[in-house]
């Protein structure tokens, strides 16, 4: 189902995007909907590549080898409770 749209854009920007549409045989609508399309696509595997949060951060902090994270929090209990 096709709606109509209206934009207030740059005469300029029309003009070109005119001549460019009539050059390739094709309406500006046609141009400008697959335009858009083609934004939304790549914004959705954008979206959907990064994942979670929790993914996004995984591997972002390197620790010492040998770092024992519990012993770590454990000397932070104790400073906490102190």
């Amino acid at each position: 189902m096709n709606t109509k749209l209206t934009l207030n854009l740059n005469k300029e920007i029309i003009r070109r995007a005119k001549e460019y549409a009539k050059e390739h045989n094709i309406s500006l609508s046609f141009l400008i909907e697959n335009y858009l399309q083609k934004i939304i696509s790549d914004y959705k595997s954008d979206v959907a590549s990064k994942g979670s949060i929790v993914n996004e951060l995984s591997g972002i902090i390197k620790l010492d080898k040998g770092f024992d994270y519990h012993d770590d929090y454990r000397e932070h209990l104790i400073a906490k409770y102190k």
